[in-house]
């Protein structure tokens, strides 16, 4: 018999939620919309700014910058799934979801983080390639070698994700329709169910801090892999080029997985945390990567950091251009 369908006899079972996340503070909840608005239009225009800059700019049409994008595209989506939903319940009170809304939200949080991490793993062979065995690159990275990792990428992704949002569609719910959560949390929502659910529970907690623990053991094999052979046969420039950018990658990639184990071991904590506390974890781990990235990878990334640099600086001689000739007219009239 299935854990949450024990009890036949109560055959209430909701299809309309209420999210309400951070409860202790209800008073000074529409506060929260200032600090979490201002880091959606972050999230937006610095990731968008730099998808945009790899896109239009040839030089960077290689595995390295597109596997960046990706992540870019990956965070703008996890966010934006998320934060405007919340936006309006923090400002005017719309909190209500649909258990086909609810289980689709959970799905895309669930599902992108997965690939964010299949995709950093991804940067860290592209890296592994380009500085272990730079002669055999071109004929490594290849097209249709980038298609079927992004094939497996996808794969992994939905046979992972996949049960946590089957099982919440067939259980019944009966002892609330509020989710203490601002979004669809896997946890939260099978809080409600009628019976017990904790095997299926510790099953998503396992997955969910296998899949940053086995990724993060493949990316520090990786890059000490890069790190010796850097120090070993990259001299000067080279080799300074090459710890930089595999620093960066691997600062964002650790700024990720560290949000992600904070964010479930502070869940698993049934007593010693506050729910207020849980949520904030949560936010953090949604919001500061996606955040922070642009910063990270628009700083430290060299080719990167020159070409907004450009760009900056012919924006601002076109504004200049334009005020000059708008106030040519204005010099020759006063001088008459």
């Amino acid at each position: 018999m299935e854990p949450g369908i024990a009890n036949q006899s109560l055959i209430l079972s909701y299809t309309e939620f209420t999210l309400l996340g951070f409860p202790g503070i209800s008073r000074w909840r529409p506060l929260l919309a200032i600090p979490f608005f201002s880091m959606y239009l972050v999230i937006l225009s610095g990731n968008s700014l730099i998808i945009c800059l790899i896109y239009t700019e040839k030089t960077f049409h290689s595995p390295m910058y597109l596997l960046i994008s990706v992540l870019f595209a990956i965070n703008m989506s996890v966010s934006t799934a998320i934060l405007p939903k919340f936006l309006l319940d923090l400002l005017f009170h719309l909190n209500q979801v649909s258990l086909t809304g609810c289980l689709l939200q959970m799905f895309i949080i669930y599902f992108m983080s997965v690939c964010e991490s299949s995709v950093m793993v991804l940067m860290s062979l592209d890296r592994y390639v380009a500085i272990c065995r730079p002669l055999h690159y071109h004929n490594i990275m290849t097209k249709s070698f980038l298609v079927s990792l992004t094939v497996i990428v996808i794969t992994r992704g939905f046979i992972l994700v996949c049960p946590f949002v089957i099982f919440p569609s067939m259980i019944q719910f009966c002892k609330s329709n509020i989710i203490l959560h601002f979004a669809c949390e896997h946890l939260a929502l099978l809080s409600l169910a009628c019976g017990d659910t904790t095997k299926v529970e510790k099953a998503g907690l396992i997955i969910r801090i296998l899949v940053p623990v086995l990724d993060g053991i493949l990316l520090l094999i990786s890059y000490t892999t890069i790190l010796y052979t850097a120090m070993k046969t990259a001299t000067g420039k080279s080799r300074y080029k090459a710890l930089n950018t595999c620093g960066t990658h691997f600062l964002g990639a650790m700024m990720v997985y560290m949000c992600a184990l904070a964010s479930s071991s502070v869940w698993n904590m049934e007593t010693a945390v506050s729910i207020d506390l849980k949520h904030l974890f949560t936010a953090l781990y949604i919001i500061i990567p996606a955040v922070l990235n642009p910063f990270i990878y628009g700083l430290c990334v060299s080719k990167i950091r020159k070409n907004i640099v450009k760009y900056w600086r012919k924006k601002d001689k076109l504004f200049s251009s334009w005020d000059g000739r708008h106030s040519k007219p204005h010099t020759k009239s006063d001088a008459e």
